[in-house]
C-alpha cells in the first residue's frame, strides 16, 4: 500500500518500491506493483508522478 502524506488540503501518495509520489492513490499503487513485480518501473506509469516531490 502506498504511503500518504498530506500537505495542506493536498493528498499525496508514494511507491514505496521506487519513492515517486502521485497525487491518486490508484496510481501509486499501479507504480508499486510494477516495480514490485519488475525491478523495474513503467514509462506509462511515471509520466503521471508529481514532478515536485513533496517533502516528507
Amino acid at each position: 500500500m502506498p504511503k500518504e502524506l498530506v500537505k495542506g488540503d493536498k493528498k499525496y501518495y508514494q511507491c514505496e518500491e521506487c519513492g515517486l509520489w502521485y497525487t491518486d492513490r490508484k496510481t501509486a499503487g499501479k507504480c508499486q506493483a510494477w516495480c514490485a513485480e519488475h525491478k523495474s518501473c513503467n514509462l506509462e506509469i511515471i509520466e503521471h508522478a508529481v514532478k515536485d516531490a513533496p517533502e516528507a
